[in-house]
């Protein structure tokens, strides 16, 4: 059984941490804590498996900063587009007059994005 432990790290360590997936560096970390959690550790692996659970943490934390900032970019950018098509739909001078039929005519749009001004999930 230890040599079908051993075959399973030297199988995982083969994938270098940046060229898992979200989910197989998920789901490896949760491999690494089970291994953890039993309650006969193999002593040969433990240096090397923290090492490698601290390499997956560290690249999934990286990727998660990453995406935040995207998302923090790229939010902003939306919500003005969303803004600039519900304003292209509405005629500059008689939006007053025409209120009503302009908040009818842009449908979900406005409401969604313009009452609150945070209706996204992130």
């Amino acid at each position: 059984m230890n040599a079908e432990r051993r075959d399973d790290k030297v199988a995982q360590d083969d994938d270098p941490v940046d060229q898992l997936s979200y989910m197989e560096a998920s789901r490896e970390l949760d491999e690494i804590v089970g291994f953890f959690e039993r309650s006969e550790v193999d002593v040969d692996q433990l240096v090397a498996r923290l090492e490698r659970a601290t390499a997956i943490v560290d690249e999934l934390d990286r990727r998660i900063r990453r995406t935040r900032a995207q998302v923090e970019e790229l939010v902003p950018k939306l919500e003005a587009a969303g803004r600039t098509a519900a304003s292209g739909q509405t005629p500059g001078a008689g939006a007053a007059e025409s209120g009503d039929d302009a908040d009818d005519a842009s449908g979900s749009i406005d409401s969604d994005h313009d009452a609150d001004g945070e209706t996204l999930p992130f």
